[in-house]
């Protein structure tokens, strides 16, 4: 159970810190330039606390769909900056909802099937 919690975790920080880096591997827009290291950086440090208090993966989720929007709504001067940001965060989205424990079968919190 840990090691899924700290897999989907080590996930998010490694979308994080590629985001941070991209900000620098090409030309970006001002706005571009600033919202994605902030964000990188940003998506890193929630996933690093999520590790020992695990609702905080949840300000990924909202990172998550910040990134997006901006990666459309941001002036970009490059297609390829708007298609990474909206691609990792997805990623960024995804991993953030994974549960921290799962649900164990029969359990009366577990999800009926």
């Amino acid at each position: 159970m840990q090691n899924q919690m700290t897999a989907a975790r080590g996930i998010n920080i490694a979308l994080g810190i590629w985001l941070f880096i991209s900000a620098f591997l090409w030309p970006h827009s001002q706005g571009q330039f600033t919202n994605t290291w902030i964000v990188g950086a940003l998506c890193v440090l929630f996933a690093l606390i999520a590790l020992r208090a695990p609702k905080v993966r949840y300000l990924n989720t909202i990172l998550a769909i910040w990134l997006f929007v901006s990666a459309w709504g941001i002036p970009a001067l490059s297609t390829g900056t708007v298609w990474n940001n909206a691609l990792v965060a997805v990623g960024i989205l995804v991993v953030s909802l994974l549960p921290s424990t799962p649900a164990v079968r029969g359990s009366p919190t577990a999800p009926r099937i």
